[in-house]
């Protein structure tokens, strides 16, 4: 124990003497988390600095404590007791247009970006409007709605490797539903990414931006305390054949299966532990209804992996990441790195 305060320490101090970055200790992680639950970390550094950024996740690295990179938070869960090493925060902002290729700094929030776009007349991503995170995250996790996804717009990626700033290109990101190959790879951290659009009519993108919106803030309200749908839709093509027969067609949206239809089935809607709720009105959304815990969040959502395991016989995958759940017996809850 003494070892471990010693090399905090340290590591605190060297963080400090980076400029352009702000170090706290033990600072409480549900401030950065959507879902507000999470116990402290015990050191947190926070940048808009790309090089910053870099120098202070290689300081922790080197130091061997455990280490964790987030984004926005929206997707995050953070266990009560907290992160017991150093969490990093990229903060970049920029973001530009060169014709129609747009430059986004994946600090910069999605809503951020689709609004840029669709201001400029930039068409491709303005069915993302409402959805909550940063643009490094969508691009981590392929995030999309409404039949369109950001891998149909992401040119090239730059992140850093552990050594230095590679890129690759759309192919080489290995995009596929909810998934690319960032989230195989979490010692990668996007750092900025370039997205090929199209031209539009400002005004109609606008209007058609503000009707998704609408849709999404009540489905979502923005100051609900949740990460969206926790579960990720089924795609119908990999669903055993058994289970495919009992879906109704009408349920099948572009191939795909909502998470929601299984859920309603077992009872899900309404469930509720402590202050962790699912809501009446959508069984794959999860939300803290007061002084939610960690705890009582994943107990909810192993409990609805289980109902569905044991009646189809298929597993539920989050789309959330999970953070300082290091040593948990279930491999989903082990430290996750995400930004």
């Amino acid at each position: 124990m003494d070892r471990v305060r010693s090399v905090l320490g340290e590591t605190y101090e060297h963080l400090l003497a980076l400029n352009r970055i702000t170090v706290l200790r033990d600072t409480l992680l549900s401030e950065y988390t959507r879902f507000g639950i999470g116990g402290p970390a015990d050191l947190f550094a926070s940048t808009s600095d790309a090089e910053a950024f870099i120098a202070a996740l290689r300081i922790a690295r080197a130091s061997g404590l455990e280490t964790v990179v987030i984004g926005g938070g929206t997707n995050l869960i953070v266990s009560d007791e907290g992160f017991r090493g150093v969490v990093l925060k990229l903060a970049n902002d920029r973001i530009y247009a060169d014709g129609e290729t747009v430059h986004v700094d994946s600090g910069v929030a999605l809503q951020t970006l689709v609004d840029f776009t669709v201001d400029a007349g930039l068409k491709g991503i303005e069915t993302m409007t409402g959805i909550p995170g940063s643009t490094g995250a969508a691009v981590y996790g392929n995030a999309g709605a409404y039949g369109h996804s950001i891998m149909e717009r992401v040119s090239r990626v730059h992140f850093f490797d552990g050594s230095g700033i590679r890129q690759l290109n759309n192919a080489e990101c290995e995009f596929r539903y909810r998934e690319s190959i960032f989230k195989r790879h979490k010692e990668w951290i996007v750092i900025t990414t370039e997205l090929a659009m199209e031209r539009g009519d400002a005004a109609a993108l606008r209007e058609k931006a503000g009707g998704i919106r609408t849709i999404r803030d009540k489905k979502y309200p923005p100051t609900m305390k949740c990460a969206g749908s926790i579960f990720k839709n089924f795609l119908l093509a990999e669903l055993p054949p058994r289970v495919a027969a009992e879906i109704p067609p009408g349920v099948i949206i572009e191939g795909k299966v909502p998470s929601a239809w299984f859920l309603e089935q077992v009872e899900a809607k309404g469930m509720r532990v402590g202050d962790i709720r699912v809501a009446d009105y959508h069984a794959n959304l999860i939300y803290n209804d007061g002084q939610g815990t960690a705890r009582d969040l994943v107990s909810i959502i192993d409990e609805l992996k289980q109902r569905v395991e044991r009646r189809w016989a298929i597993p539920l995958q989050e789309e959330v990441q999970y953070v300082g759940f290091a040593g948990a017996g279930d491999p989903a809850h082990q430290t996750a790195v995400t930004i």
